[in-house]
């Protein structure tokens, strides 16, 4: 975890947050490189606090927090902010982020879509279509990225109490996000972006979305769920991206599968066994994420 923290700290910007490799600062590294450096239990409060008041500069006034300073419009990346720990994520206005991600739904929810779909002789997504994900963007499709993000920021808001929406309302909202998730696996088991379905022809899934989904679904007890678990251990098995590689040891951690040995940064393949880690500030902190886990610190699963 030191290596991981001292390159996070490296490439911490003047105004506080983190770019993906460098240049502006991005609302979504900045909230994992906060979660990694909360995660290492090393302390770091300066660069915590300056990450944090770059951060509060996000949240715009419908609750929600933009991508950039930037741009105006609210998005997914919400969901990263309530990821937050409580002693860290404490200075900007959590209730009212709580509230703003409870609401969002895709645009599949929508019974005109649905109706669109059948017209178009599309009824065999109808189980796909019965239960409402998160979209990246207001008013867009669903989707298993901003979803399975989602439905761990309310499993964590569940967890605290206190908020504005009611624990019975939390568990009612996170059932429909894990049942849109489980209703978006593809056929081989595991999750890519959504699509199980392109062009007529089956689609693969990803080995990042498998861990991510897999994470989301954490205890739950459906023989889905387990053949999740399957594909996501042939995909570690032959892994070759840290970041993928990162995703399916936390997701597999979750159902308490035994990880492979952890990527070392900036390192190049040994042989063709260990994952190409590119050094962007996400790869790094996921990769910190996924060691701290191992070492019983879960982030996404811990308040």
């Amino acid at each position: 975890m030191m290596l991981y923290s001292e390159d996070l700290l490296g490439r911490q910007n003047a105004d506080g947050g983190w770019s993906y490799f460098r240049g502006g600062s991005w609302t979504e590294p900045t909230c994992y490189a906060l979660m990694a450096l909360a995660a290492s239990g090393r302390g770091h409060e300066v660069e915590v606090r300056r990450g944090m008041e770059w951060l509060q500069r996000c949240q715009r006034p419908d609750g929600g927090f933009a991508p950039r300073e930037s741009v105006r419009e609210s998005t997914w990346v919400t969901a990263l902010t309530l990821l937050l720990p409580t002693p860290t994520g404490g200075s900007f206005d959590r209730p009212h982020a709580e509230t703003w991600t409870v609401e969002q739904t895709g645009r599949e929810s929508g019974w005109v879509f649905r109706l669109r779909l059948w017209m178009l002789g599309a009824g065999s997504s109808a189980d796909s279509m019965s239960f409402d994900g998160w979209p990246w963007y207001p008013g867009a499709a669903a989707w298993v990225g901003p979803t399975a993000l989602s439905i761990l920021a309310l499993q964590k808001m569940d967890k605290r109490g206190g908020g504005p929406i009611s624990r019975s309302d939390l568990k009612k909202r996170i059932a429909q996000g894990r049942g849109y998730l489980l209703a978006r696996r593809c056929r081989d088991g595991g999750w890519n972006h959504g699509s199980t379905r392109a062009l007529g022809y089956d689609s693969d899934s990803y080995p990042e979305t498998t861990g991510l989904a897999l994470l989301a679904l954490h205890g739950l007890n459906d023989p889905k769920v387990r053949q999740g678990v399957v594909r996501g251990e042939q995909q570690l098995a032959v892994c070759r991206s840290s970041e993928g590689a990162s995703w399916l040891r936390l997701g597999l951690g979750a159902h308490g599968r035994p990880p492979l040995t952890p990527p070392i940064p900036n390192q190049a393949s040994d042989g063709g066994k260990a994952p190409v880690m590119h050094g962007g500030v996400m790869e790094i902190a996921i990769a910190a994420l996924a060691e701290a886990a191992q070492a019983g610190r879960n982030s996404f699963l811990d308040v």
